[in-house]
C-alpha cells in the first residue's frame, strides 16, 4: 500500500458571475416579428370593452423583447406603428359616442399621435436601460410609463386610458390606489414586464437574474399582502344608508324619441329652437321626468334615504330653462314626503339672449326639507359634447348630512383624479356620480369611478342613463349593479357605509408619480455617466509569444498566474 504523502487537491476558485455588458451588441431575435404581432394583438385587449387583465402584463413584455432584439431606430418605429394601428381600432369608439366621431382622417391622426406617445417608455428603456445594471435597469420602463400616464392625465382626456384600470376586479392590488393612486398599479404591471424582459435578454441565467427577480417578487408580495390585509382586517363597519340609483325604462326612452324629432333636439342645442319646437320638447320631456319622479317617490317609500338620477342623455331627464323651477318644486315635494335626499341629473336647455352654449349638464341636490343644496354643472364634457354644454367651475360640492358627507360630480369628471381630490381632502363619505355612457366604454368607464372611490376613501353610487350603473364601497366591493344594455330599467339599491376612510393618497397626492419622473431623470443621468466612463475596447487576442507566464502547480497542471 502506498503510504507516501499525497499532494493536496487544488482548491476550486469561488464561482463568480461575470458582469454583463448591457451595451454589448446581441444577435437579432429571429422570432422578433412574432413577438411584435402577438404584442399588438394583446394590446387590443388592454382596456376598452373587452379587457383582459393579463394582457396588460404580457403585451409590454413582448414589445420590450422585440425592441431590444432590433436596432434602436427601426425597432422603435415598428413599435410606434403597431401601437398606432391598435389605437386606430380602439380610440374612435371610446372617445366618441355612436354617430359623433369626426369624419376624414382626424381619428387616425389622433391614433398616430397617441401611438407615438405610447412608444415613449419603450424609447426610454431602449436608450437608458442597456447602460445600467441589475435592478436599476428594470426600473426605467415602469418609471417612464407611469410618468407618461401621469402627465397625460393632466390633458384633455384625463387618465381614461391608464394601465391601472385594466386590473379592475383584483381587489388586493387595487388597494394600492389608496396609497399611491392608480400610478402605483401602473408601475407594478410595467415592472413585471420590465423584469421578465431583462431576464429574457440574459438567457434566463439565474445568477444574473437573481437580484432583480427577488427584489421585484418581495416588493409585489408586500403590496399584495398589504392589500389583502386591508380587505380582511379593516372592512367597512360604519352604519349604512339605503341608496337607490334609477333610470328611465326603455319604453319611456322610446316614447321620448317618438315625441321629440331629432331636428327639434338639434335646434334646442344650437339655440335656434322656435316656440313650436320648445312646446314640442316640453311635452316630450314631461313624460320622462314624470316617470322618474314617480320612481323616486316609490324608492323613498321603500326606505331609500338617497335617490340619484343618472346624467342627462338621449334617455335621461331634461327640462327647458323656463320650466326648471316648476320641476324642482315637484322634486322638493317628493324629497319632503319621502324624507330623502334627491339628486337630479338634468339637461337644462337655455332661453333668452345667450351667446352659447345653449344647455347645461347639471346635478341638483335637494335635501329632505325640500331645500336645493347645490346645483353642480359638469366640468369635463366628452369630446362630442364640447361646445354643447356650459362648462362648470370645477369645484366639487360637499355637504354634511345624517348619512355622512355627500359630494357630487358628473360622469367624465371622475376621470380626473386631481379634481376629485377635493372630495378626498374634504373627507367626503359618499360620492354621487350620475353618468351616461355608450357601448364602447361599457362597463370599463364605470370601473374608473371605483378606482376613485378607493383612492379617496368614499363610497360610490353611479346611476347611468346608458351603461353600467353601480354602487360600491371605498374598498371596491360592488354592492349593486345593473347594465342598461341588458336590463329594461336600471334600479340599483344598496346599503352604503355612511363613513368613509382616510387615505394616504388623499393626503399626499401624486407624490409617487412625481417620484417616478424624478427617478427616470436620475436613471438617465446614471446611464450618461456610465457611458462616459465605459472602458476602451478590449485589445485583440495576444499571440503565442505574448501569453502570460505560467507556473507549474504541485499537481503538475499549468495554471495562469492571472486566473
Amino acid at each position: 500500500m502506498d503510504t507516501s504523502p499525497r499532494a493536496p487537491a487544488p482548491r476550486r476558485a469561488p464561482r463568480s458571475v461575470p458582469p454583463v455588458d448591457e451595451a454589448a451588441p446581441r444577435p437579432p431575435d429571429r422570432l422578433g416579428y412574432l413577438w411584435l404581432v402577438v404584442a399588438a394583438g394583446l394590446f387590443l385587449f388592454v382596456g376598452g370593452r373587452w379587457n383582459i387583465a393579463w394582457a396588460a402584463w404580457l403585451a409590454p413584455l413582448l414589445l420590450l423583447r422585440f425592441v431590444h432584439g432590433r436596432r434602436a431606430v427601426p425597432g422603435l418605429l415598428l413599435a410606434w406603428l403597431a401601437r398606432a394601428v391598435v389605437f386606430a381600432v380602439l380610440l374612435p369608439p371610446i372617445l366618441y359616442p355612436p354617430g359623433t366621431a369626426p369624419g376624414g382622417a382626424v381619428p387616425y391622426v389622433v391614433a398616430v399621435l397617441v401611438g407615438g406617445l405610447a412608444t415613449v417608455p419603450y424609447v426610454a428603456d431602449r436608450l437608458i436601460a442597456p447602460r445600467l445594471r441589475g435592478v436599476a435597469a428594470t426600473l426605467v420602463f415602469p418609471a417612464a410609463l407611469t410618468g407618461l400616464e401621469y402627465l397625460g392625465s393632466l390633458g384633455p382626456f384625463g387618465a381614461i386610458t391608464s394601465t391601472a384600470y385594466t386590473q379592475y376586479g383584483y381587489l388586493p392590488l387595487m388597494q394600492l390606489a389608496s396609497v399611491t393612486g392608480i400610478w402605483g398599479i401602473t408601475f407594478v404591471v410595467a415592472w413585471f414586464a420590465s423584469v421578465l424582459a431583462w431576464v429574457w435578454r440574459h438567457g434566463f441565467a439565474w445568477p444574473a437574474a437573481r437580484t432583480p427577480v427577488l427584489v421585484s417578487v418581495v416588493v409585489v408580495s408586500v403590496i399584495l399582502l398589504g392589500g389583502g390585509a386591508r380587505l380582511a382586517l379593516a372592512p367597512p363597519d360604519a352604519p349604512t344608508v339605503r341608496v337607490a340609483g334609477i333610470s328611465a325604462s326603455r319604453a319611456a326612452a322610446a316614447a321620448l324619441h317618438q315625441q321629440l324629432p331629432a331636428a327639434t333636439l338639434s335646434a334646442l342645442a344650437a339655440g335656434t329652437a322656435s316656440p313650436a319646437d320648445r312646446a314640442c320638447a316640453r311635452a316630450a320631456f314631461a313624460t320622462l321626468d314624470d316617470g322618474l319622479l314617480t320612481d323616486s317617490a316609490e324608492q323613498a317609500r321603500g326606505g331609500a334615504r338617497i335617490v340619484v338620477w343618472p346624467e342627462t342623455s338621449p334617455t335621461g331627464a331634461a327640462v327647458l330653462q323656463e320650466d326648471e323651477p316648476a320641476l324642482l318644486q315637484r322634486a322638493a315635494a317628493v324629497a319632503r314626503q319621502g324624507n330623502t335626499y334627491l339628486d337630479l341629473g338634468l339637461a337644462v336647455f337655455l332661453t333668452g339672449p345667450v351667446a352659447g352654449p345653449f344647455a347645461r349638464d347639471e346635478a341638483v341636490l335637494i335635501d329632505p326639507t325640500g331645500r336645493v343644496v347645490w346645483t353642480y354643472q359638469k366640468t369635463h364634457p366628452t369630446p362630442a359634447d364640447q361646445g354643447v354644454f356650459v362648462v362648470g367651475d370645477g369645484k366639487v360640492p360637499v355637504t354634511d348630512s345624517p348619512y355622512g358627507r355627500l359630494a357630487n360630480v358628473i360622469c367624465f369628471d371622475m376621470d380626473y383624479s386631481g379634481m376629485i381630490r377635493q372630495a378626498g381632502q374634504s373627507r367626503a363619505d359618499v360620492m354621487l356620480a350620475p353618468a351616461d355612457d355608450w357601448p364602447a366604454i361599457d362597463p370599463s368607464h364605470t370601473y374608473v369611478s371605483v378606482f376613485r372611490a378607493i383612492e379617496y376613501g368614499f363610497s360610490l353610487v353611479r346611476p347611468a342613463s346608458q351603461g353600467l350603473a353601480m354602487a360600491a364601497d371605498y374598498e371596491g366591493h360592488v354592492l349593486a349593479a345593473a347594465d342598461y344594455f341588458t336590463t329594461d330599467q336600471q334600479v340599483i339599491v344598496a346599503e352604503l357605509p355612511t363613513r368613509g376612510a382616510r387615505t394616504v393618497y388623499a393626503a399626499v397626492g401624486d407624490v409617487f408619480a412625481w417620484l417616478c419622473l424624478a427617478g427616470l431623470a436620475v436613471l438617465a443621468g446614471l446611464a450618461v455617466r456610465q457611458r462616459r466612463r465605459a472602458p476602451a475596447p478590449a485589445p485583440t487576442r495576444p499571440t503565442g509569444s505574448e501569453v502570460p507566464p505560467t507556473a507549474l502547480s504541485r499537481t503538475g497542471a499549468l495554471v495562469d498566474r492571472q486566473g
